[in-house]
């Protein structure tokens, strides 16, 4: 995993923010990401599991079915993606498997992320494709918006239940 700030990588990352902006707006967990060629957004995406009630519905799964639609072609060769939250075991495979050579995340996820935290299936030597992993790309607001929708998960549950945790 590389660490890496840069500006073009923070620009990048915003327009992923927008997507999990869009996500939070429909009442989904708020993680957005999108897919880069040649300077171009090719795929974008956010959460949409509980409006499609697909528990496949994750952003990275969303934006590579836009990226291949876009270019007519399954693997999505010379492109980055950029995605709010590291990916899950299933969303990093699809990256694997869409062949796409770098990946960018925000912020780390300790129980469920597979680039890194968890398992690291993006840098599996065993796989027939590894993915250039950069990590820390506006790790503050790409944390911070997860913290305060899942806060405010518990706020409301806690409500409604006169203040006991079930």
């Amino acid at each position: 995993m590389i660490y890496d700030n840069d500006e073009t990588h923070r620009r990048w990352m915003s327009r992923a923010l927008a997507e999990a902006e869009k996500a939070l707006e429909l009442g989904e967990a708020p993680v957005g990401a999108i897919i880069v060629k040649n300077g171009a957004v090719i795929g974008r995406g956010g959460n949409r599991v509980i409006t499609l009630n697909d528990p496949t519905a994750h952003a990275e799964i969303i934006a590579i079915g836009a990226a291949a639609e876009t270019t007519g072609y399954e693997r999505l060769l010379e492109t980055t993606m950029y995605v709010t939250l590291e990916p899950c075991p299933m969303c990093a495979g699809a990256i694997v498997l869409a062949r796409i050579p770098r990946l960018v995340f925000g912020a780390f996820d300790p129980k469920m992320g597979a680039c890194g935290s968890i398992y690291n299936i993006c840098r599996d030597v065993s796989l027939n494709h590894m993915v250039e992993v950069y990590t820390g790309v506006l790790e503050p607001e790409c944390s911070g918006i997860l913290t305060d929708f899942f806060r405010s998960l518990r706020d409301k549950k806690l409500t409604q239940n006169n203040g006991r945790i079930i």
